[in-house]
Protein backbone atom coordinates (compact mmCIF):
# COMPACT_ATOMS: atom_id res chain seq x y z
CA UNK A 1 0.00 0.00 0.00
CA UNK A 2 2.92 2.33 0.07
CA UNK A 3 2.15 5.05 2.17
CA UNK A 4 -1.70 4.48 2.38
CA UNK A 5 -2.59 4.07 4.97
CA UNK A 6 -5.94 1.45 5.62
CA UNK A 7 -7.45 4.31 7.90
CA UNK A 8 -7.30 6.41 4.57
CA UNK A 9 -11.15 7.71 3.16
CA UNK A 10 -10.92 6.48 -0.17
CA UNK A 11 -8.05 4.03 -0.74
CA UNK A 12 -6.40 4.61 -4.54
CA UNK A 13 -4.81 1.09 -4.28
CA UNK A 14 -6.53 -1.15 -6.53
CA UNK A 15 -9.40 -3.15 -4.81
CA UNK A 16 -8.56 -6.80 -5.82
CA UNK A 17 -11.42 -8.19 -4.04
CA UNK A 18 -10.46 -12.10 -2.76
CA UNK A 19 -12.58 -14.74 -1.17
CA UNK A 20 -11.58 -16.15 2.75
CA UNK A 21 -12.93 -18.64 5.17
CA UNK A 22 -13.52 -17.84 8.74
CA UNK A 23 -14.92 -18.28 11.82
CA UNK A 24 -16.93 -15.76 13.05
CA UNK A 25 -20.15 -16.87 16.12
CA UNK A 26 -19.37 -20.25 15.77
CA UNK A 27 -19.68 -20.55 11.91
CA UNK A 28 -17.71 -21.26 9.30
CA UNK A 29 -17.96 -18.76 6.62
CA UNK A 30 -17.04 -17.31 3.25
CA UNK A 31 -16.58 -13.79 3.16
CA UNK A 32 -15.39 -11.22 1.08
CA UNK A 33 -12.34 -8.87 1.57
CA UNK A 34 -10.31 -6.63 -0.48
CA UNK A 35 -6.86 -4.95 -0.69
CA UNK A 36 -6.60 -1.16 0.99
CA UNK A 37 -8.11 -2.78 4.35
CA UNK A 38 -7.28 -3.67 7.70
CA UNK A 39 -5.97 -6.73 7.58
CA UNK A 40 -7.38 -8.83 3.91
CA UNK A 41 -6.17 -12.18 4.20
CA UNK A 42 -7.39 -13.27 7.39
CA UNK A 43 -8.83 -12.05 10.80
CA UNK A 44 -5.97 -10.13 12.67
CA UNK A 45 -4.76 -11.74 16.26
CA UNK A 46 -6.10 -8.81 18.03
CA UNK A 47 -9.55 -8.86 16.48
CA UNK A 48 -9.10 -12.68 17.26
CA UNK A 49 -8.38 -12.13 21.04
CA UNK A 50 -10.61 -10.00 21.43
CA UNK A 51 -13.50 -11.99 19.90
CA UNK A 52 -12.42 -15.02 22.42
CA UNK A 53 -12.29 -13.19 25.32
CA UNK A 54 -15.69 -11.32 25.43
CA UNK A 55 -19.04 -12.52 26.55
CA UNK A 56 -21.53 -12.59 24.67
CA UNK A 57 -23.59 -9.72 23.78
CA UNK A 58 -26.80 -8.40 24.93
CA UNK A 59 -30.04 -10.13 23.02
CA UNK A 60 -31.09 -6.54 21.62
CA UNK A 61 -30.06 -2.63 21.31
CA UNK A 62 -27.48 -0.62 19.34
CA UNK A 63 -24.01 -2.12 19.58
CA UNK A 64 -21.14 -0.25 17.90
CA UNK A 65 -18.32 -1.53 16.10
CA UNK A 66 -15.46 1.23 16.07
CA UNK A 67 -13.23 0.95 13.01
CA UNK A 68 -14.87 -2.11 11.79
CA UNK A 69 -12.55 -2.86 9.07
CA UNK A 70 -13.85 -5.78 6.28
CA UNK A 71 -16.19 -6.38 9.47
CA UNK A 72 -15.22 -9.49 11.59
CA UNK A 73 -16.61 -7.89 14.52
CA UNK A 74 -19.54 -6.80 13.19
CA UNK A 75 -20.79 -9.34 11.90
CA UNK A 76 -19.90 -11.92 14.88
CA UNK A 77 -22.28 -9.24 16.99
CA UNK A 78 -24.80 -10.13 14.23
CA UNK A 79 -24.92 -13.48 13.89
CA UNK A 80 -25.18 -13.65 18.11
CA UNK A 81 -27.63 -11.13 18.30
CA UNK A 82 -30.06 -11.18 15.41
CA UNK A 83 -32.48 -8.58 17.07
CA UNK A 84 -29.90 -6.08 17.90
CA UNK A 85 -28.35 -3.58 15.11
CA UNK A 86 -24.74 -3.47 14.62
CA UNK A 87 -23.57 0.01 13.83
CA UNK A 88 -20.26 -0.52 11.42
CA UNK A 89 -18.45 2.31 11.71
CA UNK A 90 -15.18 3.31 9.58
CA UNK A 91 -13.77 5.69 7.59
CA UNK A 92 -12.68 3.50 4.75
CA UNK A 93 -15.20 4.00 2.36
CA UNK A 94 -13.91 0.45 0.93
CA UNK A 95 -14.35 -1.23 4.05
CA UNK A 96 -18.32 -0.44 4.45
CA UNK A 97 -18.60 -1.53 1.13
CA UNK A 98 -16.86 -4.97 2.00
CA UNK A 99 -18.88 -5.03 5.46
CA UNK A 100 -22.24 -4.28 3.50
CA UNK A 101 -21.25 -7.41 0.68
CA UNK A 102 -20.51 -9.66 3.44
CA UNK A 103 -23.57 -8.63 5.17
CA UNK A 104 -25.99 -9.00 2.62
CA UNK A 105 -24.64 -12.87 1.50
CA UNK A 106 -25.22 -14.08 4.47
CA UNK A 107 -28.78 -12.77 4.97
CA UNK A 108 -27.48 -10.37 8.07
CA UNK A 109 -30.40 -7.15 7.85
CA UNK A 110 -29.46 -5.54 11.35
CA UNK A 111 -25.90 -4.21 10.25
CA UNK A 112 -25.47 -0.79 9.21
CA UNK A 113 -22.10 0.12 7.76
CA UNK A 114 -21.75 3.91 7.83
CA UNK A 115 -18.98 6.58 8.42
CA UNK A 116 -19.21 7.72 11.92
CA UNK A 117 -21.05 11.56 10.72
CA UNK A 118 -23.92 9.22 9.67
CA UNK A 119 -24.53 7.86 12.78
CA UNK A 120 -27.37 9.22 14.47
CA UNK A 121 -26.51 11.66 17.44
CA UNK A 122 -29.18 10.35 19.72
CA UNK A 123 -28.39 6.96 19.86
CA UNK A 124 -26.99 5.40 22.90
CA UNK A 125 -25.34 1.62 22.69
CA UNK A 126 -25.53 -1.50 24.83
CA UNK A 127 -21.95 -2.73 24.18
CA UNK A 128 -18.95 -1.71 22.10
CA UNK A 129 -16.43 -3.49 20.64
CA UNK A 130 -13.15 -1.91 18.68
CA UNK A 131 -9.92 -3.06 17.28
CA UNK A 132 -8.97 0.62 17.46
CA UNK A 133 -6.71 1.89 14.89
CA UNK A 134 -3.87 2.76 17.12
CA UNK A 135 -1.75 3.83 14.31
CA UNK A 136 -3.75 7.30 13.57
CA UNK A 137 -1.88 8.86 16.59
CA UNK A 138 -2.64 9.06 20.02
CA UNK A 139 -4.35 12.56 19.53
CA UNK A 140 -7.06 10.78 17.18
CA UNK A 141 -7.48 7.77 19.23
CA UNK A 142 -8.37 9.65 22.31
CA UNK A 143 -10.67 12.01 20.12
CA UNK A 144 -12.41 9.25 19.01
CA UNK A 145 -12.86 7.07 22.49
CA UNK A 146 -13.62 10.47 23.99
CA UNK A 147 -16.49 10.86 21.56
CA UNK A 148 -17.60 7.21 21.48
CA UNK A 149 -17.47 6.07 25.17
CA UNK A 150 -19.89 8.41 26.52
CA UNK A 151 -22.69 7.08 24.44
CA UNK A 152 -22.22 3.56 26.07
CA UNK A 153 -26.14 2.93 27.59
CA UNK A 154 -25.75 3.00 31.56
CA UNK A 155 -25.03 -0.31 32.80
CA UNK A 156 -23.33 -1.15 29.63
CA UNK A 157 -19.81 -1.83 28.29
CA UNK A 158 -17.24 -1.07 25.73
CA UNK A 159 -14.58 -3.39 24.89
CA UNK A 160 -11.12 -2.65 23.19
CA UNK A 161 -7.67 -4.82 22.30
CA UNK A 162 -4.92 -3.11 21.70
CA UNK A 163 -1.51 -4.87 21.37
CA UNK A 164 1.11 -4.35 24.50
CA UNK A 165 3.70 -3.18 22.68
CA UNK A 166 1.65 -0.74 20.79
CA UNK A 167 0.08 1.33 23.83
CA UNK A 168 -2.40 -0.78 26.00
CA UNK A 169 -0.97 0.06 29.41
CA UNK A 170 -0.79 3.88 28.58
CA UNK A 171 -3.88 3.73 27.16
CA UNK A 172 -5.61 2.03 30.20
CA UNK A 173 -3.96 4.83 32.40
CA UNK A 174 -5.59 7.31 30.12
CA UNK A 175 -9.03 5.85 29.86
CA UNK A 176 -8.76 5.45 33.81
CA UNK A 177 -8.34 8.80 34.37
CA UNK A 178 -10.51 10.19 31.40
CA UNK A 179 -13.47 8.18 32.42
CA UNK A 180 -12.58 8.48 36.30
CA UNK A 181 -16.61 9.68 37.12
CA UNK A 182 -19.35 7.10 36.77
CA UNK A 183 -16.95 4.65 34.88
CA UNK A 184 -15.24 1.83 35.26
CA UNK A 185 -12.14 0.64 33.47
CA UNK A 186 -10.12 -2.76 33.67
CA UNK A 187 -7.98 -4.92 32.02
CA UNK A 188 -10.24 -7.90 31.89
CA UNK A 189 -7.73 -10.57 29.39
CA UNK A 190 -4.33 -10.63 28.22
CA UNK A 191 -3.66 -12.71 24.90
CA UNK A 192 -0.91 -13.32 22.23
CA UNK A 193 0.55 -9.88 23.29
CA UNK A 194 -2.44 -8.17 23.22
CA UNK A 195 -5.19 -6.51 26.08
CA UNK A 196 -8.44 -6.61 26.01
CA UNK A 197 -9.44 -3.41 28.04
CA UNK A 198 -13.09 -3.25 29.53
CA UNK A 199 -14.77 0.15 30.20
CA UNK A 200 -17.92 0.01 32.12
CA UNK A 201 -20.40 3.07 32.27
CA UNK A 202 -22.32 2.98 35.19
CA UNK A 203 -25.43 3.74 36.23
CA UNK A 204 -27.55 4.69 39.51
CA UNK A 205 -26.81 2.93 42.10
CA UNK A 206 -23.37 2.17 40.35
CA UNK A 207 -22.90 -1.21 39.08
CA UNK A 208 -20.12 -3.46 40.44
CA UNK A 209 -17.15 -4.19 37.87
CA UNK A 210 -16.22 -8.00 38.49
CA UNK A 211 -12.74 -9.66 37.96
CA UNK A 212 -12.62 -11.15 34.83
CA UNK A 213 -8.97 -10.81 34.42
CA UNK A 214 -7.01 -14.21 32.16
Amino acid sequence: MGSEHYFSASPSSPEQLRRIRATLAGRELELVTAGGVFSPDHVDAGTSVLLANTPPPPAGGNFLDLGCGWGPISISLALASPHATVWAVDVNERALDLVRRNAESLGLSNVNAVLPEDVPDDLEFRTIRSNPPIRVGKNELHGMLQHWIPRLSERSDGWFVVQRNLGSDSLQRWLAATFADGYGVQRAATGRGFRVLRVRKHGSPPSELIDVVR
